[in-house]
Parts: C-alpha cells; structure tokens; sequence
C-alpha cells in the first residue's frame, strides 16, 4: 500500500490546490448529482458532507437523512420532485450527524404529524457532542473538514473525503431543523413504511446509533458502514474508539443481503450483486487486515512506532477507491486500535515517565546542539522533504521559547504543508493544512481553545443539562477551601445542582443544595453566552436572600467563564 504522504504525487488542483493526485481525483466520485438507483430509488450526493435518499414506496416517499441544515434539504427536496411528485410519508435517520433538515419536509407537507424511524441512541448522542467536550470537538471540526480553508490556491480545499464540504456554502445560513424519532428501536426492527416490508438491523460504525436498513421486495440496501473510503477507525477530530470487531460484524450482515443495489450514508451508489459483494468483502477485510496485523505487531512486542512502519495495507486494496486512504490513515487507525485495546503505554521505556513539555523540547534542543544547530537539522530535512523529521524538530523547536521565534513557526508550517500537498488523506491535508495557517498567523482559532455556549443551543434544549456541564469549567484554584451547594430551579420545568468541594464540582439534585436559584430559561442561556453577568443573572432570579445571593456568587466564581467573575 502507498505510504502516508508522497512528494511525488503531488498535483495542481482546478483552483490552483496542491494536492495528492488521489485526492483530487477523488472528488469526481463526489461531485453533485442525483443517482436514479431504480424506477423507485434514488441518491442525492454532493449536496453536502452526506447524501439525502428516497425510496418510492406504493404509499408514498420515504426520505433517507435529512443532512446538516433546512437549507440542504429543501435543495434535495427541490431536486427529487424532478423525478417524483410522490408526498413524503416518512422519514429514517441512519444515524444522529446528518438529521438537521427534516423541519424542511414539514414545511413542503403542510403537516407535523411525519413518522420518523431511528435508533434510540441518537438523542442522546445529541447531547453527548455539545457538552463537556464541546471546545476539543469543535476544535477537530475545523481542523478535519477544513472549515476554515480557503476555497483557492495552494492551500484551497479540495473536498473532505466523505463529501465535498462540511456544509454547503450556498445552503448559508444553516438553519437548524432536527426533529426527534418518533418510532425508536435498539434491536433488529420490522415494519411497512409507505407500503413497503422495511427491515432495521443496528449495525455500529462512526457512530453508535447506526444502522442498516433493508427493503426486502427492492432488494435495496441502506447503510453508514460502506463509505467511499478506507473506513475511519481512527477520526482526527478527536473520538471514542470505533472498535473494528463491531464494524465487521455490521458489514458481515450487509453481504448476507445479497443487495441488488446498494445505497449509503455518503458517495455514489452501486448496483449488481457481485460488484456489491465484492466491494463489501474487500471493505471488510481491509479493516480485518489493520485490526488483525496490529494485534499480531502487538503481541510480538512491537511499540508504536515500530508498529507504524511494520503495518501497511497489501496494493490489492489500493484497486477500488473504497479501501484508498482517501479520508483517513492506515498508521493512525494502527495507533487507535492500539490504544483502544491496550492504553496509552506501548512498552515503549522512554514513555513510561517521559519528560513534560516544555521541559523535553528544550532538553532536546540542547542535545541538537542549540537553536541554530537544530534549525539546520531541521531545514536540512526540509529541502530533502523529509517532513516526519523536519515536524518533529520544527516542533521542539517551538515548544522550547515561551514565545515561539516566527521562523521557527514558520519552519513547522512548511513541514505541515509538505504533509498536506502529497498525502491522498482528506483529513491529515485539511488538519495539517488548518494548523499551519494558524502557525503563519493567517487563521486565529483562539475560539476553540475555550469553552462557548451558544444561546440558540442552550434555548432549543432544556436548561438543566448544561449546569452539568460547569463541572469541566471548575478551576480548582478558585475553588480551594470553598465547599457549598447551588441548585437551579429553571422555568422550562428542568432543574439542576452543583456541589463544590474537595476542588470538583459533583452534580447534585435540588434537595442536596444550600442554595437554590429560580431561573428563566432565557436569562440562564445568556449568562452562559456571555450575554448577561452574574450580577444581572442574580438580581434576575427568585428564590434568594441576600445570604444567598452572596453564596450563589461565591461558588458561581470558581468556574472559568468570563461573565461568572462579574
């Protein structure tokens, strides 16, 4: 199999990108248009990162995802009536990342009563991605999808692996439109939708509510396991673990179909048994291959590494563009299934008690004989494109000055942009892409590095998640010698606690807490959002003495947002 990244195949992109040839050939496979599957089924690609399917049942349509925003559904809305005037009857969610236009399919109805079939794992997984870890997550976002790339030149993005971009830039502003399931299942489900025998079987993959769907009487398979891609074991943007063991299962279960034709979550359709069986075998032992070699390296004593350079796909793979490298990378979904099994620690001594930044980057930069020494050994490899070194030096260089000299920013920006232009990657050329502007000063994601409520997502949810949430805000340095209880009684009807001591923050019911404050919904959102201090916040609320409006600012104090110290 190809390497990670390769100089050689580097090209010139239509708007001027730098790019692995792969890669840029890649978005053929993803450009706009409207695939007719069958006299009765059909697949829009390209109107986003997912596709928006339709199968025509005697009854009526049944509307397969429903995307990022209103917006892009109500374009694939537009397009499908090219083909059918049928009314939509139904709706089916794959999984929770692609349901955000359904209220699109209210609006061409008239009607609010739309039965929509899901897993019931997708509210929760909802919830779960805008918590706790909503900085890191947004932060991956970004540098994944390239959301913050130019649309041209060297560095202009070309697609996203999946997709050709996160979200559609004519489909702005984004409205959101996510309905809940009406008709939720955990386990193999039968129905008739629209007139239609329709089978539901969970199948895990990028994300846990996952699921396949069979249209026995088409023999028409649906499903967010088979992507245009090498699977994504490991997602840059920062995930839980995609154990591969459940993936083959799901996938196993797609064969034992025997689709005629074959429709997913993202990318073109396929049609014809055999070429389905084969592309669906082939998929799944790519993934076996990684799984099984990386176990085996593993057992053998192999560290990291050694594993990184000791696992590489066979060039059979490299014949179908489903089990290219076209969205992730063999070497970091080795390093995924590894931690995944075993932890962090690979038997690798120098990682038992490695030495902390910055203190290791400057201990190896006097081992390279000083600054200047190691900005020659990292320019050296610079001009040999040598970028696995030249990162790596460039980035003891910066990590070793308080304040990083902007040559040597620029010295690991260079490195990253080597990695960029020559891997077939979407994900490592977008992340790296997105790092090295920021090193060049050309982007600022100082956002992302902190935690930002959103008011509208505070008000679409109830307001007693988020005071769940503050406990990952705790600065424990605040927080010393303090201990009290604080509940908030919200007037949506939710309510929720927090009790500070030892330095943490437990989330605790009403009846636990010193304290309670009686909120509005819409005043807590801007608090949060850092459109209301706490001072108003707490002149706003009910429910408090004086005693208590002092404690409430006490312990609201220890938390790390801007408005909670005012």
């Amino acid at each position: 199999m190809k390497a990670s990244f390769n100089p050689a195949s580097t090209q010139s992109g239509e708007a001027g990108q730098s790019a692995h040839r792969q890669h840029l050939e890649h978005s053929e496979r993803l450009k706009e248009a409207l695939y007719e599957v069958t006299d009765k089924a059909w697949s829009y690609v390209g109107n986003g990162l997912s596709n928006q399917s339709f199968i025509e049942g005697p009854e009526g349509l049944i509307a397969i995802d429903t995307g990022e925003s209103i917006e892009e559904m109500q374009q694939a809305l537009e397009v499908i009536r090219t083909k059918t005037q049928a009314p939509v009857v139904a709706c089916i969610y794959t999984h929770f990342h692609y349901i955000g236009g359904t209220q699109a399919i209210l609006a061409e109805t008239g009607s609010s009563d739309l039965p929509i079939y899901g897993h019931a794992g997708i509210a929760a997984n909802i919830e779960r991605f805008g918590g706790e870890v909503g900085p890191r997550g947004s932060r991956g976002m970004v540098h994944q999808f390239g959301i913050s790339l130019p649309g041209e030149g060297a560095d202009g993005l070309v697609n996203i692996g999946l997709g050709r971009f996160y979200r559609n830039p004519e489909h702005a502003p984004f409205t959101p439109g996510y309905i809940p399931v009406s008709i939720a299942f955990n386990a193999p489900f039968k129905t008739r939708i629209a007139g239609l025998a329709v089978e539901f079987y969970p199948a895990p993959s990028d994300a846990t509510d996952s699921v396949s769907i069979w249209f026995p009487e088409l023999k028409i398979a649906v499903n967010n396991l088979l992507w245009p891609a090498l699977f994504n074991i490991f997602a840059i943007r920062g995930e839980e673990y995609r154990d591969p063991r459940v993936l083959l299962k799901g996938l196993d279960q797609l064969l034992d179909f025997n689709a005629e034709h074959q429709i997913a979550a993202h990318g073109p359709p396929l049609s014809g048994q055999k070429l389905i069986s084969d592309t669906i075998t082939r998929y799944r032992d790519a993934i076996q291959f990684i799984f099984d070699q990386t176990v085996r390296g593993a057992n053998r004593g192999l560290t990291l590494d050694e594993l990184i350079g000791a696992v590489s796909l066979p060039e059979l793979f490299q014949s179908d563009f489903h089990t290219q490298q076209l969205y992730g990378l063999v070497e970091h979904h080795v390093r995924q299934i590894y931690t995944g099994l075993f932890g962090w620690f690979d038997e690798d001594e120098s990682k038992l008690f490695s030495t902390p930044q910055p203190e290791k980057a400057a201990k190896m930069i006097k081992a390279f004989g000083g600054l200047d020494a190691g900005r020659k050994i990292c320019d050296e490899a610079l001009e040999k494109k040598d970028y696995r070194w030249s990162i790596e030096v460039a980035s003891q260089l910066v990590k070793s000055q308080s304040n990083a000299a902007e040559e040597d920013r620029l010295r690991l920006a260079s490195g990253l942009k080597g990695v960029a232009y020559s891997t077939p990657s979407a994900n490592a050329r977008n992340w790296c892409l997105t790092r090295a502007l920021e090193l060049e000063g050309q982007l600022d994601l100082s956002r992302f590095r902190v935690h930002r409520f959103r008011e509208r997502e505070i008000l679409s949810s109830n307001a007693g998640r988020w005071v769940a949430v503050l406990k990952v805000l705790l600065d424990p340095g605040r927080a010393a010698g303090k201990a009290g209880s604080i509940g908030f009684e919200f007037s949506d009807g939710s309510s929720g606690g927090l009790w500070i001591r030892n330095q943490v923050a437990v989330p605790c019911t009403l009846d636990r807490c010193d304290w309670v404050l009686q909120a509005e919904h819409g005043d807590w959102a801007k608090l949060l959002a850092g459109k209301m201090n706490l001072s108003e916040f707490l002149l706003a609320c009910g429910g408090l003495t004086d005693q208590g409006r002092s404690a409430a600012r006490s312990l609201l104090g220890c938390f790390d947002l801007p408005g909670f110290s005012s």
